[in-house]
């Protein structure tokens, strides 16, 4: 219900920008600009579809030797303890934790195109005990908030730009990044469990999150005693070396299982067609209504009001001009990701604005586009509290990425 809404009030404030463009200001470019973002977003939503469909026939095949194999089974029941916390209604040691585990790991080594379908895989092993089909359950809305959060431990994508972009030290974002999004993640696992009443003050959660927090501690210290060349080498290799450690893993759990691996990659490897098809009309739906808002004008609008809101307060707008990074992160992550390539030549790689551009762009995730992907891969409609809880998770990382900003390079 609330994406419909959203969705709904993209197009009125776009109409409602465009003509008074048309009537006021002679613009008579901007309703062609609007229709042809139309076609242009339903093209990328199509597009983003079929690239998809390979890399979820992999891993969803890939997955579906690991279930034969009993390893989604072993890593459910060691994470038992923590997530029986997290999502309570989730049955003790079903296999969905495991998915989720896998998930999160991929997500946090930057590994989009092998957590996506981890993460719609595990989706729909939760619709699968979800007693309202059409309905998000607790479980959905808790495991989607982690992913719109967007804990990431290795910004690899993110690093590389900035060395294209001519960055002197193209790794001095990560350790601001890591933090920015370390708060995000806290502040979606905090918020979700208020509107679903999990009490996080307990010693199993207390221990977890403590733990999170050291590991995070030593990642930045073990990463800030490389020099640049060789940190982007070591995430590199390390999050491509984690990744290929878990095929063969999962092969050789289905070898001993005496599983006929490649029938049970072909049966899961089908099932990732079928998803990439099925979530084909809500991406469509969603990037559209993105595209016409972007096209209208409102996007800029928007930012200049933020502008003059805090030179009226007396604030500093240096962090301005890196705003349409941040506020365009939650809508389309290629939409994103080009506004921080836009700042850093606009404004210079190594500028305040071009870093923390940066930081916005590994803080968060693509929450609508994840709503539209995951729920849409289920037949999910209302949504319930999950957009309220991605976007505060959202808030909370984009104003850590501004505080961090100014500390480290203010």
């Amino acid at each position: 219900m609330v994406l419909n809404y959203i969705w709904i009030a993209f197009f009125i404030i776009a109409f409602v920008i465009a003509v008074v463009k048309l009537v006021f200001l002679g613009d008579y470019d901007v309703f062609p600009a609007m229709m042809d973002s139309t076609f242009s977003s339903s093209k990328t939503a199509f597009e983003i579809s079929l690239g998809l469909t390979g890399v979820l026939s992999l891993w969803l095949g890939i997955m579906k030797i690991g279930e034969k194999g009993g390893v989604v089974n072993v890593l459910a029941r060691l994470l038992s303890p923590v997530f029986a916390k997290l999502f309570p209604d989730i049955p003790k040691g079903h296999p969905v934790t495991g998915s989720i585990f896998m998930n999160i790991a991929a997500n946090m080594l930057g590994l989009d195109n092998a957590a996506t379908p981890l993460g719609l895989k595990a989706m729909e092993q939760l619709q699968e005990i979800n007693p309202k089909k059409d309905t998000a359950s607790n479980p959905m809305i808790m495991f989607l908030v982690l992913n719109t959060s967007g804990l990431t431990l290795i910004p690899i994508s993110i690093l590389v730009y900035r060395a294209q972009m001519g960055a002197a030290q193209p790794t001095d974002v990560f350790i601001p990044i890591l933090l920015a999004t370390f708060f995000s993640t806290l502040a979606g696992i905090i918020i979700t469990s208020l509107y679903q009443k999990i009490n996080l003050l307990n010693r199993t959660i207390l221990l977890t999150l403590g733990g999170a927090a050291v590991v995070v501690a030593a990642v930045i210290w073990g990463f800030g005693q490389l020099d640049s060349v060789l940190m982007n080498k070591v995430s590199t290799s390390a999050a491509n070396i984690l990744l290929m450690l878990i095929i063969i893993a999962f092969i050789l759990a289905g070898v001993r299982k005496k599983v006929n691996v490649y029938d049970a990659f072909i049966e899961g490897a089908k099932d990732g067609f079928t998803t990439a098809v099925r979530i084909i009309p809500y991406l469509v739906a969603i990037l559209v209504g993105i595209g016409v808002f972007r096209a209208s004008g409102a996007m800029d609008m928007l930012i200049d009001g933020v502008k003059w809101g805090v030179e009226a307060c007396g604030g500093n707008t240096d962090f301005v001009g890196a705003l349409p990074t941040a506020l365009m992160k939650p809508l389309s992550g290629s939409g994103a990701r080009g506004m921080m390539v836009d700042a850093m030549t606009t404004y210079g790689a190594d500028s305040f604005v071009g870093r923390l551009s940066c930081i916005f762009q590994g803080s968060t995730d693509t929450t609508f586009y994840i709503l539209a992907v995951y729920f849409g891969s289920v037949g999910i409609v209302k949504t319930r509290h999950a957009v309220a809880c991605g976007l505060l998770a959202d808030l909370a990382g984009i104003i850590a990425a501004i505080a961090i900003a100014y500390l480290f390079f203010g």
